[in-house]
């Protein structure tokens, strides 16, 4: 009889018992398996052969019908990793476990992301996997338990290294004797002085070498502490071999390497402490953003007021807020007048105002009047929180270029010890036979030259300064994918209401006294039509008083007819006018003027007589020409997708430097358009506000969310801007070619350096101690380059 196993899978897109039957008859149909799916809970309880069916043929099954299998994502805090071997290492093992969709292993912010089926797999059980491995795990902390371990950990790295250096440099001096051969006081040449400093040195400081290749190798891997192991084990126990020789023989001079080992660790250890001080200048963007939440709330509990930890306020609390303070969470204004100072999330430097019924957006500053506000999101759901959790997210992911250095990654180590072994036969065998010395020295110096920690930390680095120096600048990149992928974009699709407009209709134009605007704008008092209230909010921004009119009528089509002050009113088309023997000939042209500018017209009768024009538009950002401007010279194509009438559309377009307009388009056709220019060969954005337009940005090769950071817009796209800045746009393209670029040095310095280093060390051109010096500081090289995308110009 076949042995079974069980698997349960949470089966999402159900909606009736016909789909349940569907997934079950399918199902059964399959070798070796038996299930049952049950519409109610939503699962498939599934009995399989594991010689016949896997888990994961089971979940392309499902999906194939157009079902998805419920999975849940864990981070988690991984410890001990030295290299991308290390990483790499990990990750393959997780990615090969039954239950795990896709897991992701990052050197640079040492963690792990994990997709998994929740029926298969636990997250304990995942940590219990890396700890298999010889390393340690917990479920991610917040990003400031995180800095607080970073902090105790650069503190003990920097204890063991100022010990190892202490213990060393008497060695150091020895080396004089070799190089320049200067006199030392004599107690520093004995072998048993040099043994006394260099043990403590190998086995205490550098234990953590031998632990971590021990644990590597146990299970299959092989790190940079092998190559660390077995350079400086070398070195020191050939050391040792000619210090015992001199025991009863004091005449006999040894070779000893008790300086290369000691050193090397020394300068080992110093390199890891420069890399891991600079990596922590990766995430100061996430530093500066954490900072910005509030700490402290003013609640209101049984009439009186009491300050609280933020972390206490729950949905449906009511807040005071006074002048100069901010925000503690998202909410509504229930009582007061103020203006918010909302540039650290919209990046509007012109304060909002805000009264009753405004909504408001934690952390940002009330500027000049005390509020009361129930609060509506706290916590994780607020906007803030929702950007750090992208910012998050994009430092923590991996991008395309990385794929080749992590390939390369997970068969490194074992070739460098392949290398070293054949230098030492080649040396010992044909350079100077016999002589065991000299290919000893050549071998050491292959072993420890090799740094994997460059190559792993070539794309990751990058991707952590880069997706924070944007974030900084009110940028949102979802992952390193995005960020490499914008950089390839030749073409960039605008939505034009709210993206390359205001979206708020404005008066434009006015031809006519105060008084015809009092008797318009009182008119327009009494009707719904959104016109109406621009011209009103005119009339009040002109400081025109406006009384009711006494009787009003819209009339479909035309306009509207009112009585104010016994006075006839008369507002909208040719056509109204026309039918009310009204005569504006003599306008023609100016009206005509109006209108091929994109613009809303409306005449204006009172009394019988023709008294004025009122044009209204929804009005171009000011920043657009510019942005526009800047996305040519980068070599972008500008295509202007809207559901206005072309005369309209023509009219912005050609205001702004768009190249092509696309007229008449309905929201639901929007994606057929975006896949029409794909389909010419172009890798193309789409920019809209991340709700309307969400079918076009899913569609497009990069979906660009312009808004305030709602989490709508950020759930919608790639790539969100914050507060519907166009010049981001520009400075987006800029930081991923910055960020791209800035990768491909890396990568190309990782690789030149093992591809030059090496064979310089097999030739024996390389002091071992000199060689290990080199293969630290090139692992600082790569993120010291990395930090130079803080200095970008966007």
């Amino acid at each position: 009889m076949r042995e079974t196993e069980h698997a349960t899978l949470g089966v999402t897109g159900m909606t009736c018992a016909a789909c349940s039957n569907r997934v079950e008859k399918v199902l059964n149909k399959m070798d070796g398996v038996e299930a049952k799916v049950n519409l109610t809970t939503e699962k498939a309880s599934v009995d399989y052969d594991p010689s016949s069916a896997s888990v994961d043929d089971i979940t392309a099954k499902i999906e194939k019908l157009g079902y998805g299998v419920e999975t849940e994502k864990a981070e988690f805090d991984v410890y001990g990793m030295t290299c991308a071997a290390c990483s790499s290492r990990i990750e393959k093992v997780l990615n090969k476990q039954t239950g795990v969709k896709q897991a992701t292993v990052n050197l640079a912010t040492e963690s792990a992301a994990v997709e998994y089926n929740p029926g298969l797999m636990e997250t304990d059980a995942i940590i219990g996997k890396i700890k298999n491995l010889g390393y340690d795990a917990a479920v991610k902390a917040d990003q400031e338990d995180k800095q607080t371990q970073k902090e105790k950990q650069i503190r003990k790295m920097k204890w063991k290294l100022v010990i190892s250096a202490v213990l060393s440099a008497p060695l150091l001096l020895t080396m004089l004797v070799h190089l320049f051969g200067m006199n030392v006081p004599n107690i520093l040449l004995n072998p048993w002085f040099q043994f006394a400093l260099a043990t403590p040195v190998q086995f205490i400081i550098g234990w953590q070498f031998y632990e971590g290749a021990y644990k590597n190798l146990k299970n299959g891997g092989a790190n940079m502490d092998v190559l660390v192991a077995l350079g400086t084990s070398a070195a020191y126990f050939y050391s040792l071999y000619e210090a015992i020789k001199t025991i009863g023989n004091p005449e006999y001079m040894p070779h000893l390497y008790f300086e290369t080992s000691a050193i090397l660790i020394t300068l080992i250890l110093f390199g890891k402490y420069l890399e891991t001080n600079a990596k922590s200048k990766t995430t100061v963007a996430l530093s500066k953003l954490l900072g910005l939440q509030a700490k402290q709330a003013r609640i209101v509990r049984n009439g009186d007021e009491t300050m609280v930890s933020v972390e206490d306020v729950a949905v449906g609390d009511r807040l005071i807020v006074k002048p100069g303070e901010k925000f503690p969470v998202d909410g509504l204004v229930v009582k007061g007048k103020t203006s918010v100072d909302e540039s650290m999330i919209t990046g509007e430097s012109i304060p909002v105002e805000k009264d009753a019924q405004s909504n408001v957006i934690g952390s940002t500053i009330n500027k000049n009047g005390t509020i009361e506000m129930e609060a509506t999101k706290v916590g994780k759901d607020t906007a803030l929180a929702s950007i750090v959790k992208v910012v998050e997210d994009a430092q923590g992911s991996k991008a395309p270029i990385q794929r080749l250095a992590d390939v390369i990654s997970g068969y490194f180590v074992p070739i460098v010890v392949g290398i070293a072994v054949l230098t030492f036969i080649i040396w010992i065998s044909f350079v100077q036979p016999g002589a065991f010395e000299p290919a000893l020295v050549a071998a050491i110096a292959v072993l420890v030259i090799a740094c994997p920690c460059a190559l792993g930390l070539a794309t990751p680095t990058s991707i952590m300064v880069g997706t924070g120096k944007s974030a900084e600048s009110g940028i949102l990149f979802k992952g390193g994918e995005y960020l490499e992928r914008t950089h390839q974009l030749n073409a960039i699709v605008l939505d034009k209401t709210g993206t390359i407009t205001k979206g708020k209709p404005e008066v434009t134009d006015f031809t006519g006294d105060n008084e015809t605007l009092m008797l318009l704008a009182s008119a327009e008092k009494g009707s719904e039509h959104p016109l109406a209230e621009t011209i009103v909010a005119y009339a009040i921004e002109h400081d025109i008083p406006l009384t009711d009119a006494e009787s009003f009528e819209a009339i479909p089509g035309k306009g509207i007819k009112a009585t104010v002050q016994g006075n006839q009113i008369l507002v909208g088309t040719r056509k109204l006018m026309q039918e009310n023997s009204i005569t504006f000939s003599s306008r023609e042209k100016t009206l005509a003027g109006y209108e091929s500018d994109g613009k809303t017209a409306m005449l204006i009768a009172v009394n019988g007589q023709f008294s004025g024009i009122v044009a209204v538009a929804d009005t171009i950002k000011d920043t657009a020409n510019e942005a526009i401007s800047q996305l040519h010279e980068q070599g972008l194509e500008m295509i202007m997708l809207t559901g206005d009438n072309a005369r309209t559309a023509q009219a912005i377009a050609k205001q702004v430097g768009i190249d092509h307009v696309i007229a008449h388009v309905l929201p639901e056709e929007k994606a057929d358009k975006v896949k029409e220019i794909q389909l010419q060969g172009k890798k193309v954005a789409m920019v809209g506000d991340g709700i309307n337009d969400a079918p076009a940005l899913a569609v497009a090769d990069i979906g660009i969310a312009i808004g305030t950071g709602t989490e709508v817009a950020i759930e919608a796209a790639d790539v969100t801007i914050l507060g519907g800045e166009l010049l981001l746009l520009p400075k987006a393209i800029a930081i991923s070619q910055a960020t791209i670029k800035n990768i491909r040095q890396n990568l190309f310095w990782a690789f030149a350096y093992n591809s030059a280093g090496i064979p310089i060390a097999a030739a024996g051109l390389l002091a071992p101690w000199i060689a290990g010096g080199a293969m630290a500081l090139s692992s600082v090289s790569v993120v010291s380059n990395s930090l130079r995308l803080k200095r970008v110009k966007l």
